[in-house]
């Protein structure tokens, strides 16, 4: 009896120590378990921060290592120009609008042979970089001439020649646009509507690229005149009437159609005790839509803004990039569209017709402009066309891309054909009668001058050959008067310099 109490004692003894072991096991395989996901989410990491890495390089490597090589604060460009000459900047028509002459002694002197006309697009090489010598450094300071002719300068020690940058400019279109503007301060830019291309970028006042280290001093000091300033790109302006184009589209995108609208023109409109009158208190009567438009009829275009409510507007506004980033390779300011949370009617009123908190840039005008020329699709504006050799061999081509579809075809068909309408019968008639047809809308936009007094600066924005498209245009003249009276005269040089000259 005794003997099989202990038996039985012991089996006991060994299931619970079998279970124990078992349990024990279990702990062991769950910890190894626990440890391999602790290996393996350790190896996911470093496998995930290598493939990061390797991604990284390779992104900067075909998108930033341009933009890295030609910052001014990257040393290695002086490793470069103890190789390397800088190369040539052309225009589109085969000028050279930048060269580096060598004296006797190797020392190099950047020469800018059209000096102030091409100033602010061109820009310069010293004191930092600036313009198209910025955006281009690493093709200028980079060489694809014959690989013998390389070694052979690398072994004599001379320097080889850097690529030449071909640019988008024309120097007609360029000269006649910085002549036309005269003595005003303001900005000239010309697009080709179908590709993109920057044909001509002027600002005044300008400077001489050929004594910018001399005169850095003074230019940097100049607070007056900011004649360093791009405002081609980076001035920022009130659009006056030039934003009726902007009203018009949100007009239609709210009613679908600019048939049927009716106004009747009495010169001013008030409400709430706020008076805005239209130039020169004309009464302009029974109008439509176009007649509205062509004639820039403030009250009418004030009560339109009313009517759309700021929603509308600021909706409409962002949808043309106010607010923005923009695609614009050189430095640039973005255009400001401000109507606040809860703005009130005197507010809405002077936004309809351009006043008010809004602020533009020619550029962007110009692109805004350009996108309804060519059915809406605003391309990528771009200052190079190609990079070559200095045998004249391509190395690489910038190809014409969509940035983005502002506007619908029938939309920008619409604003086309008022467009169309001011040049026929409303304030810019000075352009008919040519062999080509051309559209656009004339600005007068009212600002305080530094001595306290209300002045008005002079805009135009239009485009040539409607049908086919050649040219699209801003023009601004600051405190000139009536987009008519400068601005206009100005786009037509231009517009004759390309058809008859």
């Amino acid at each position: 009896m005794r003997t099989k109490k202990l038996k039985d004692k012991n089996k006991k003894s060994a299931k619970k120590l079998q279970k124990e072991e078992e349990a024990m096991k279990k702990k062991r395989k769950k910890r190894k378990r626990s440890k391999n996901k602790e290996y393996t989410i350790i190896s996911y990491f470093f496998v995930t921060i290598f493939i990061s890495l390797i991604g990284y390089m390779v992104y900067f490597n075909v998108e930033k290592r341009e933009d890295v090589i030609s910052s001014p604060y990257n040393t290695r460009q002086n490793q470069l120009a103890d190789r390397i000459t800088r190369g040539k900047i052309l225009s589109s028509d085969g000028q050279t609008l930048a060269y580096t002459e060598t004296d006797g002694e190797g020392n190099e002197t950047r020469v800018y042979p059209y000096g102030n006309k091409f100033a602010h697009v061109v820009g310069y090489d010293c004191n930092g970089k600036n313009g198209i010598e910025a955006l281009a450094n690493f093709s200028l300071m980079s060489s694809h001439n014959n690989y013998i002719e390389q070694v052979k300068n690398e072994i004599l020690e001379n320097k080889n020649p850097g690529d030449s940058v071909v640019t988008t400019l024309n120097t007609k279109l360029q000269e006649t646009a910085y002549n036309a503007l005269g003595s005003y301060n303001g900005a000239v830019v010309v697009l080709d509507p179908k590709t993109g291309a920057v044909l001509a970028s002027v600002s005044k006042p300008d400077f001489n690229p050929n004594t910018v280290e001399e005169d850095w001093d003074a230019l940097v000091n100049d607070s007056a005149n900011s004649s360093l300033l791009n405002r081609a790109t980076q001035g920022a302006y009130p659009p006056g009437s030039i934003f009726k184009v902007v009203d018009a589209l949100a007009y239609l995108r709210e009613h679908g159609t600019i048939d049927g609208f009716s106004y009747n023109c009495k010169g001013s409109i008030t409400v709430d005790d706020h008076k805005i009158p239209c130039f020169g208190g004309e009464v302009h009567g029974s109008e439509d839509f176009t007649k509205a438009f062509a004639k820039s009829c403030n009250t009418a275009f004030t009560q339109i803004g009313l009517d759309l409510g700021a929603k509308n507007l600021q909706e409409t506004a962002e949808s043309l990039l106010f607010n923005s980033k923009l695609p614009i390779p050189l430095e640039y300011n973005k255009s400001k569209f401000d109507l606040g949370s809860a703005p009130g009617n005197p507010l809405l009123m002077q936004t309809a017709i351009g006043q008010g908190n809004t602020l533009v840039s020619p550029m962007h005008m110009a692109m805004i402009t350009a996108a309804i020329a060519n059915d809406g699709k605003l391309m990528k504006p771009y200052y190079i066309e190609k990079v070559e050799t200095v045998s004249g061999q391509t190395v690489e081509t910038t190809k014409p891309s969509v940035y983005k579809e502002l506007m619908t075809a029938e939309e920008a068909g619409v604003l086309k054909a008022l467009m169309t309408e001011v040049v026929k019968s409303g304030t810019a008639t000075k352009l008919s009668g040519e062999s080509y047809s051309a559209a656009g809308k004339t600005g007068s936009a009212e600002y305080t001058g530094s001595d306290g007094k209300i002045k008005t600066h002079s805009w135009f924005i239009g485009f040539s050959n409607v049908e086919e498209l050649d040219l699209a245009i801003a023009v601004i003249a600051e405190g000139a008067g009536t987009g008519s009276k400068v601005a206009v005269p100005v786009a037509h040089q231009v517009f004759n310099a390309f058809y008859y000259n």
